[in-house]
């Protein structure tokens, strides 16, 4: 059985991780784009890339596009795993809610 995963479990936690799966991997994707996507704020997503970062389920790499600073992030193999479990176990619990709802 599967159980969620608190951590990804947060809803915009979720989101940056959908948002990261939905990319090849070892494909990075700005934060600028992904703040846009999420429509959140510098700071809160911040945050929550440092959650997922402490987990090892994204890496954060800051560089510069020429003289312009940018920071990119990368879903890890473990992230990718852990994201896989949770949908699984979100599946499980759709998929219990149907077959009680049938009955």
């Amino acid at each position: 059985m599967h159980t969620p995963n608190e951590v990804i479990h947060q809803s915009l936690r979720l989101r940056i991780m959908a948002a990261l799966n939905a990319l090849p991997a070892q494909e990075y994707l700005e934060f600028t784009r992904l703040r846009a996507i999420l429509k959140a704020t510098d700071g809160n997503l911040g945050a929550h890339l440092t959650t997922l970062e402490n987990v090892d389920y994204v890496s954060v790499k800051k560089d510069f596009a020429g003289r312009k600073p940018r920071t990119r992030i990368i879903m890890t193999d473990a992230g990718r795993k852990a994201f896989a479990e949770h949908v699984a176990f979100l599946r499980t619990v759709i998929d219990d809610h149907v077959f009680q709802a049938a009955d």
